[in-house]
Parts: structure tokens; C-alpha cells; sequence
């Protein structure tokens, strides 16, 4: 398993739970995020990222993903199945414009879902910010009619908190915070 430094000293490194692997994304992950951001439910929760090649997703890797991982040491993971070895969805802790809280975020390809990987690993990226990185507190966001999520930020142990509009976005969000 490889390890990356980052600016703040910090090892991106991978992580275990019972049945994932979960690892720092990267571009040759561009497979996986090309579906992921192009699954009708992604683009109704998320949003249009335009991802419509792998070089679109290898470039999306290489703008948003890995910068962060340079700057922070932790950012966006890939989710790999140890049974099989199957990549199945990402999480992650992410810098947003708009929010002072770093913000926990989370998709799965939709032949994965109620399975409970998702919370499995969120839990796990959840206790790495706070442990391992000394965050005090992680928020989380999603629309209104997205009811599962809303369900695995509860579980979690995020409160809802507020509503908020991010920069150059119109949609009104749930924010959920740790408390």
C-alpha cells in the first residue's frame, strides 16, 4: 500500500474495516468516478460535475481530489470491497467554499446501496478526521429530498443545524453538524 506525504506532514494512507478497503483516491480510480458522477441519483443530489469521458474524470482526479490529499493529508478515499476486490463508491472529508466545518461526503454505485457499506466506511473516515487528523468538529450536506442520506448523517451523529446555499449555487441544503 502506497503512502503519500502531504504539505501538512501528514501520510495519506489506506485504511481497513470488516469488509473494505478504503484508500486515497486516485486517477486511476477515473473509472469509478466516471460512472459514480454520471448515476441519475448523483446527478439529482450532487449535481452535474461534467464528467463525460475517463480523461474528464482523470482531470476532475487531478483538480479536485488530489490537491486536497497535498494540502491536508486526508480528502476524497476510494471504497474497495475485499470480497472481490470491487470498487464501489467514495468518501471523504472535503474542503467546500462556503463552509467553515470541513464537510463529510459520501456515493455509491446504486447496485451497492442498503447494503450498509456506506455508513461502514463513513463511520471509518468519520473517527480518521477526528483521530488521526484533530478535527474538532465535521458537517455534512444534502439536499432536501435526499432522505437516505439525511438517514446515514443522523446515524452518523451529525444534527441538523441549519439551511445554507453554497457560493454560485441556488439550492437551498440541509447542514448537519458533529456536536
Amino acid at each position: 500500500m502506497s503512502k503519500r506525504k502531504s504539505q501538512s506532514g501528514q501520510e495519506s494512507k489506506s485504511y481497513e474495516t470488516e469488509r473494505l478497503i478504503i484508500r486515497p483516491m486516485s486517477v486511476n480510480d477515473a473509472d469509478l468516478i466516471f460512472e459514480l458522477y454520471n448515476m441519475p441519483k448523483f446527478l439529482k443530489f450532487i449535481g452535474n460535475r461534467n464528467i463525460n469521458s475517463l480523461s474528464d474524470a482523470e482531470n476532475y482526479i487531478k483538480a479536485k481530489f488530489l490537491p486536497q490529499f497535498e494540502k491536508s493529508g486526508f480528502g476524497n478515499y476510494l471504497i474497495v470491497l475485499k470480497e472481490g476486490n470491487q470498487k464501489i463508491g467514495g468518501v471523504g472529508i472535503f474542503e467546500r467554499e462556503g463552509l467553515d466545518i470541513v464537510d463529510i461526503g459520501f456515493s455509491v454505485l446504486e447496485r451497492f446501496e442498503g447494503k450498509g457499506y456506506m455508513f461502514e466506511a463513513a463511520q471509518k473516515i468519520k473517527s480518521i478526521g477526528m483521530d488521526d487528523f484533530g478535527l474538532k468538529k465535521i458537517s455534512a450536506i444534502t439536499t432536501k429530498d435526499n432522505f437516505s442520506s439525511q438517514k446515514l448523517i443522523e446515524k452518523l451523529g451529525l444534527k441538523f443545524q441549519k439551511y445554507v446555499t453554497l457560493p454560485n449555487e441556488t439550492e437551498e441544503l440541509m447542514y448537519y453538524e458533529t456536536e
